[in-house]
């Protein structure tokens, strides 16, 4: 016996012709225009990093004491120890006793950005529907991060449809439906407490019969305890299983960048149980605490796909270790 009533063709169907009045504008910017973007929007990052390497500009020369300053700094900054240390080694290898410091700044810049270009992932479409499952706990800006990846990829030509499987929140159903429209997403919802399984079925149904290109899945950030959460999680990505072996083609994860190393311990503790594939930091733009995309990204399996860097539905860009790293050590 099913465990739950399926819809049929005909159903999914004449939904779609329920049509979104709101049409979104095509919004596309240059790589210059990015990078201006994300120097203004990291700037609490950036006044931090270099507050805390002022006693280290101060200098006019290497030495060990400089090098002791900029480990320092480095940590202090959400980087990591781990990263750090990668960082420090390296310099250590290109550097001269002596050499003069204006030249070690670049070279920070330049260890950091072949660093982040090993791990760094373009956003990838393997099928259609392409299935992406977005994890996360409640109050990482979940909700709204969905909205701005159907913009993302309805900006990129493609078709879009959200899937409410958080049953368990009201507000994240309502939120969610108006991100949609904002979107120009289709969308698909069932009644609260329903069970989030059978909304993830109906949204890859809905999706296949309407011809999506993308199905965002949008998944609990709490319940009772975390050994539900990650049961019902488990659960959805076996649903989706039945339907397409391959399925959810993606599993991103969102964390809030202004918790530092606490999204760091939240993303190792999802990496666990739930097939995460790639990460999401949410709220870039709020935060001296930025450092920490750096240390996620070498710390972790896991690359580092979005960023979000404001509150505007465009405020959401990929990844370029290059413009990242340029934004916050000038």
């Amino acid at each position: 016996m099913a465990l739950f009533k399926r819809k049929r063709v005909k159903d999914y169907l004449e939904d779609a012709e329920v049509k979104v009045e709101k049409q979104t504008e095509v919004f596309i910017e240059t790589k210059e225009g990015l990078y201006d973007k994300l120097s203004r929007s990291l700037s609490k990052t950036k006044n931090n990093i270099f507050n805390k390497m002022g006693s280290i500009f101060s200098s006019e020369k290497i030495d060990a004491e400089t090098l002791d300053k900029l480990e320092e700094a480095l940590y202090t900054s959400d980087i990591g120890v781990k990263t750090t240390e990668k960082i420090l080694e390296e310099v250590k290898k290109k550097i001269k006793d002596g050499e003069n410091i204006v030249n070690i700044i670049e070279l920070i810049k330049e260890i950091i950005i072949e660093m982040l270009n090993k791990k760094t992932v373009e956003p990838q479409i393997s099928a259609k529907p392409h299935i992406i499952l977005v994890v996360g706990v409640n109050g990482n800006g979940k909700t709204t991060t969905i909205g701005k990846l159907a913009y993302y990829y309805k900006n990129k030509g493609k078709k879009v449809l959200i899937g409410a499987a958080d049953t368990f929140r009201a507000a994240a159903i309502e939120q969610l439906e108006e991100w949609a429209k904002r979107s120009g997403a289709d969308f698909v919802k069932n009644q609260m407490n329903s069970d989030p399984a059978a909304v993830a079925y109906d949204s890859y149904k809905a999706g296949e019969a309407r011809g999506s290109d993308i199905v965002l899945i949008d998944t609990a950030g709490r319940l009772h305890n975390k050994i539900n959460l990650m049961n019902e999680l488990e659960k959805i990505s076996r649903v989706l299983k039945k339907l397409n072996p391959s399925a959810p083609h993606e599993v991103l994860l969102v964390l809030d960048a202004t918790t530092g190393q606490n999204a760091l311990n939240q993303a190792k503790q999802f990496s666990k149980t739930s097939g995460v594939t790639g990460i999401v930091l949410s709220k870039l733009d709020g935060t001296a605490r930025g450092g920490v995309t750096i240390a996620i990204n070498q710390e972790m399996d896991i690359p580092v796909k979005f960023i979000g860097i404001g509150e505007k539905i465009e405020d959401l860009q990929e990844f370029d270790p290059e413009i990242f790293v340029r934004s916050i050590f000038g």
